[in-house]
């Protein structure tokens, strides 16, 4: 039974190394995701996915066991570090002395170089390289802890970013924060009870980083990207073009619903996918009651079927656009104002008897 729960975890492992730097190479050579933050992410996972496999594995080959030590794990903690600050496009990105981050990475290299050097061509015997290499690895985590830490204060602070790509960082950031706390068990463990259950829990968990990443760091954060870049796109044609604008019927007289439909158009509340009956009440200064009352008189429309319904034009108008061709359906719902990709989907059908995806393939062959 041991042996095959070791073969799973193995197989596991390996699955994921080949997740890890395939993600590395999407990110940078695919055009879509190609920009300076991704490119030191995928040299982080790069990084993150060699030493999980160096460190999974018995290592035989010289070059290899030469790469397996502490070099990467300075350059990593740098590397992501370095990702963090593009993300947040923090001040420190323009300070000289940031470069000075890389000296560990220098300093361990060619501490490393001059070791195996020297017992690959025999010039010199080295007693202590064994203590050499364990204050470097300890040194190691040091520094990646301080890196870490750092980084995650920094997100904390930035006020330069989405939410929800904050809250990724700090996702991203806290699972590494558990990757140390398990190094730090594992190397209690293996010089204090002489075994390395931890360490075996340790590559479980790297390797699950892997997967992890693949989903909410490229695919769900992408989204967020795009829906970003749509709006955007969106914002520089409203400041440039003059847009046509629903004219208030003469029949809604009530100066709440002639309001409603300036807010609604000029500032495109809808567009909140948390906006609530409360939000459109305040906002219109009366009660959430009266509002329902007035909206349901004058238009014959509940609050949700109001709001909604700029929402689908909004989608429609995006879907039929080949400008927009290249971005995802739930980019495109998120932009509308829709708060998931399943309640897009839902009332988009419901409302016009196609799904989104169907509906912009009518547009392209029509």
């Amino acid at each position: 039974m041991n042996k095959i729960i070791l073969d799973i975890v193995i197989i596991a492992i390996i699955a994921s190394g080949i997740v890890g730097y395939f993600i590395s190479i999407a990110l940078v050579t695919s055009s879509f995701y190609k920009s300076r933050a991704n490119n030191y992410l995928a040299l982080s996972i790069f990084l993150l996915t060699s030493l999980t496999l160096l460190g999974s594995f018995d290592i035989q080959n010289i070059v290899l066991e030469f790469l397996n030590n502490p070099t990467m794990e300075y350059l990593f903690g740098v590397t992501l570090f370095t990702y963090f600050l593009i993300q947040i496009q923090h001040k420190y990105l323009k300070e000289s002395w940031r470069k000075l981050l890389y000296l560990p990475v220098i300093c361990s290299f060619i501490i490393e170089t001059v070791f195996y050097l020297g017992n690959v061509l025999n010039l010199y015997n080295i007693s202590f390289d064994d203590l050499v290499f364990d204050i470097m690895d300890q040194a190691s985590f040091a520094y990646n802890t301080f890196l870490i830490l750092w980084g995650r204060k920094l997100i904390k602070r930035a006020t330069t970013i989405s939410e929800d790509k904050k809250r990724w960082l700090l996702r991203l950031n806290l699972f590494i924060v558990c990757v140390i706390i398990c190094w730090l068990l594992s190397n209690i463990e293996f010089y204090v009870f002489d075994s390395e259950y931890t360490t075996d829990f340790l590559w479980i968990l790297l390797s699950f980083l892997s997967w992890w990443i693949l989903y909410y760091g490229v695919f769900k954060l992408q989204i967020v990207v795009q829906k970003d870049e749509i709006h955007q796109y969106l914002m520089s044609k409203t400041s440039n073009d003059v847009q046509t604008k629903k004219k208030v019927s003469e029949t809604t007289a009530s100066k709440i619903i002639t309001q409603l439909y300036i807010i609604m158009e000029e500032e495109e509340l809808y567009k909140n996918p948390l906006l609530s009956r409360l939000d459109l009440a305040t906002r219109l200064g009366t009660s959430e009651g009266y509002l329902s009352q007035i909206i349901n008189q004058e238009i014959n429309k509940s609050i949700i079927q109001f709001v909604n319904e700029y929402r689908i034009e909004t989608a429609k108008n995006l879907l039929h656009n080949p400008i927009f061709n290249k971005y995802s359906i739930e980019a495109i719902g998120m932009e509308s104002g829709f708060k998931s990709k399943s309640a897009f989907y839902s009332i988009f059908k419901t409302s016009l008897g196609v799904s989104p995806g169907a509906y912009r393939k009518l547009q392209k062959t029509s």
